[in-house]
Parts: structure tokens; C-alpha cells; sequence
């Protein structure tokens, strides 16, 4: 082999080497990345675990209203995890979230007519009185069977 031959080589070497470093350094980055969204997913999976720890065991001592507490426990759940919010169990919780759909909220509520908010309070004390033996069912079985056990802070 002649010199122009060898440096063409070597060159290639050198280029391929480089190249591989290169690759290395970007997979790095990469694994990396997935590594820290894991740890972010995994830490708002505990959150909203936790966050469902206090709204069901609230919604069983009568500290939250049953409705108010279904609804919230209910958007938890979707984020938390989608088939344990889909669980026959956990079926409650949505039927009062539909059924509590078309009420106003917030600065809507307090806009509304007495008369208009009397009525939704009353459909409101109906669907607690209802749902409200299953909803404290589902509120237990995620606490017992469910959800994480909480780690004490």
C-alpha cells in the first residue's frame, strides 16, 4: 500500500471514530432525558397518588362534600391512571361527574339566580342521596386495595 492509501485509512479511522463518539455522546443525552422524564412522571404519579389518599379519605370522614369530592376524585383518577378510573368500582365517580356536567362553577355559580342554585342543590342532595353508599365503597376500596400505600411525610 502505498502513503495516500494509508492516510486515506487513517483518516477514515479517525473519521469513524469520531463519529461514534459523536453518537455515543448524543444516546447519552438521550437516556438521559427518558431517565428525567421518568422521575418527573414517576413523582406526579405519587403526587396525584397522594392527592387521592387525602381526597378519598376526606370524602370518608364527611370532610368533603360527596359530590364535590366524587367530581375531584374522578379527574384524579383519569390523570393518575386510566383503567383504574375505567374499574366497575370507580364507575360512581363518573356518573356523578356526568350528572354534575351542566353546573355552573366558580364565579358562574355565584351569578346564578337563588332559585336556579336551589334547584341544582337539590339535585345535588338527590344524587348524594343515591350514590352516596357506593361512592364511600369506592372511596375505601381505593384506600385498601387501589392506591399505593402512602408513605408518611
Amino acid at each position: 500500500m502505498n502513503d495516500l492509501t494509508l492516510l486515506a485509512l487513517s483518516a477514515g479511522a479517525v473519521l469513524i471514530s469520531a463519529l461514534a463518539l459523536y453518537a455515543l455522546l448524543l444516546w447519552r443525552r438521550v437516556w438521559s432525558k427518558e431517565k428525567a422524564q421518568a422521575e418527573a412522571l414517576n413523582t406526579q404519579r405519587e403526587r396525584i397518588a397522594d392527592d387521592l389518599h387525602i381526597l378519598a379519605s376526606s370524602l370518608l370522614d364527611g370532610q368533603l362534600p360527596l359530590i364535590e369530592g366524587a367530581i375531584r376524585i374522578k379527574v384524579l383518577l383519569d390523570n393518575y391512571d386510566s383503567s383504574l378510573s375505567q374499574n366497575q368500582r370507580c364507575e360512581v365517580f363518573h356518573q356523578l361527574f356526568a350528572e354534575t356536567a351542566q353546573v355552573p362553577t366558580h364565579a358562574e355559580w355565584k351569578a346564578l339566580e337563588k332559585s336556579v342554585r336551589r334547584q341544582h342543590e337539590q339535585h345535588f342532595s338527590e344524587l348524594e342521596l343515591q350514590h352516596k353508599a357506593a361512592a364511600r365503597a369506592a372511596a375505601r376500596w381505593l384506600l385498601d386495595e387501589a392506591l399505593p400505600i402512602r408513605q408518611s411525610a
